[in-house]
C-alpha cells in the first residue's frame, strides 16, 4: 500500500512540475514569430512599392516616347506625352510632376523622319511608415528611374 501511495504521490508532483511549464513554449514562438515576422512584412511591402513604382515608371516612359514619336506637331507632343505620362502613373495610384518627365530630340527641329526622342522618367517612392521628418536625416524614400528611346517613322512628313 504504501508503495502504491509513494507512486501516486510522486506522479502527482510530476504533473504539478510539468504544469510549471505548460504553455511557456507557445509564448516563446509567438514571441519570436513577431519579432522575425514584422521586419520581413516591412521589407516585402517596401519592395513591393519599389517594384510597382518600377513597372509604372517604365510604361510611361515608353507610352510617352510613343505618344511624342507619333504626335503631328511639335506644339502638342509635349502635352500629349504629359497627359499619357500621366494616365499611366495614374492606373498605378502615383502621381506625376512635370519635372519627372524629361524629353529630349537628335535633331533640331524634332520629330523630323528618322530622328530619335529620349524620354527620361524619374519617381521617388517613399519608404513606407517612415515620418516625414527623417527626410532630411536620412533617406526616406528610393529613386526610380527610367529611360526610353523612340524613333520617328522615317516615312511619314515632317512635323511642323
Amino acid at each position: 500500500m504504501n508503495v502504491l501511495r509513494a507512486t501516486a504521490l510522486a506522479a502527482r508532483r510530476r504533473a504539478v512540475a510539468g504544469n510549471a511549464q505548460s504553455g511557456n513554449a507557445i509564448v516563446e514562438f509567438v514571441y519570436l514569430a513577431v519579432l522575425l515576422m514584422v521586419p520581413l512584412v516591412y521589407v516585402l511591402i517596401t519592395v513591393f512599392r519599389v517594384q510597382a513604382a518600377s513597372y509604372a515608371v517604365s510604361s510611361a516612359a515608353r507610352e510617352a516616347g510613343r505618344v511624342y514619336a507619333t504626335s503631328s506637331s511639335i506644339d502638342e507632343a509635349d502635352g500629349r506625352a504629359f497627359a499619357a505620362a500621366r494616365m499611366v502613373m495614374a492606373d498605378s495610384h502615383l502621381p506625376l510632376d512635370s519635372d519627372q518627365l524629361r524629353i529630349t530630340c537628335s535633331t533640331n527641329p524634332c520629330l523630323q523622319p528618322g530622328s530619335q526622342v529620349d524620354v527620361v522618367m524619374t519617381y521617388n517612392v517613399a519608404l513606407p511608415l517612415v515620418p516625414r521628418f527623417f527626410s532630411d536625416r536620412a533617406p526616406a524614400s528610393i529613386h526610380v528611374t527610367s529611360s526610353h528611346l523612340e524613333v520617328v517613322d522615317r516615312y511619314r512628313t515632317a512635323a511642323r
